[in-house]
């Protein structure tokens, strides 16, 4: 009997990673892939292409949403605006779990949703997966479950009446240790990820993203496979 299809939202980052490998588990995979013009847009669709190689995804789509970056307002998208950097993840301006960081995207999530939802209804798939996490993240506020429960609602009145897709978080509670652990007990490809917010060669392991996942690494005892700059020497003992 085959298995129902589910639209699986990969950055190419850690979390989505895992999130696939958790759908891989029930479901078809068709992968999304969004470009904003983020500052590591390439690097990032190298690894998304490198995980749904890993995955054997046939169905795969990626949407140009550019005009987040002409709306502005993030310095993921802004080069005029600094990427916080966090030596200590809440002991920085932008790095605290109360205060909103420079790098939030204005409803970027809600953009992402709509086109999986479009996909979805298309190809009649079942579920979106995002790899959203809200406990030990960033703080952005699209990544909170009581939104994802308001899309779900928002999707439900406006698709055909025969469509049934309900957005599915896994990780949304999740501590960034366990996502790590999750990953390697489903054999996800972490070494194909990409989470830096600003270099591409090599991580470059203060950004707020790279702080969070070195953290997560440590947490878990698994050594993070992805290469960093040399300069983020002693980075994990300043995390303690």
């Amino acid at each position: 009997m085959q298995k129902q299809q589910a639209v699986i939202l990969v950055s190419g980052g850690m979390d989505s990673c895992v999130t696939a490998a958790i759908a891989h588990k029930s479901y078809r995979l068709a992968f999304l892939h969004v470009t904003y013009g983020q500052r590591t847009e390439q690097r990032e669709l190298l690894a998304f292409t490198q995980i749904a190689d890993f995955y054997k995804v046939e169905d795969r789509l990626t949407v140009n949403l550019q005009h987040l970056k002409f709306i502005g307002g993030s310095s993921l998208t802004d080069e005029t605006m600094p990427i916080p950097e966090c030596g200590f993840l809440q002991s920085k301006p932008g790095c605290t779990a109360s205060a909103i960081p420079s790098t939030y995207v204005p409803f970027r999530n809600a953009h992402l949703l709509c086109s999986a939802t479009s996909w979805a209804e298309v190809l009649k798939a079942t579920k979106i997966f995002i790899g959203a996490v809200e406990e030990d993240s960033s703080g952005y506020p699209d990544c909170r479950e009581i939104f994802y429960q308001a899309f779900n609602k928002a999707i439900e009145m406006g698709t055909r009446p025969e469509t049934h897709v309900e957005i599915v978080t896994p990780l949304i509670h999740m501590k960034k240790s366990d996502i790590v652990r999750m990953g390697v007990e489903l054999g996800a490809p972490l070494h194909l990820t990409w989470s830096c917010y600003q270099q591409c060669e090599k991580a470059c392991g203060k950004c707020e993203s790279c702080v969070l996942r070195l953290k997560g690494f440590e947490g878990a005892g698994v050594k993070d496979p992805i290469p960093y700059d040399t300069q983020i020497k002693g980075v994990l003992t300043d995390l303690r």
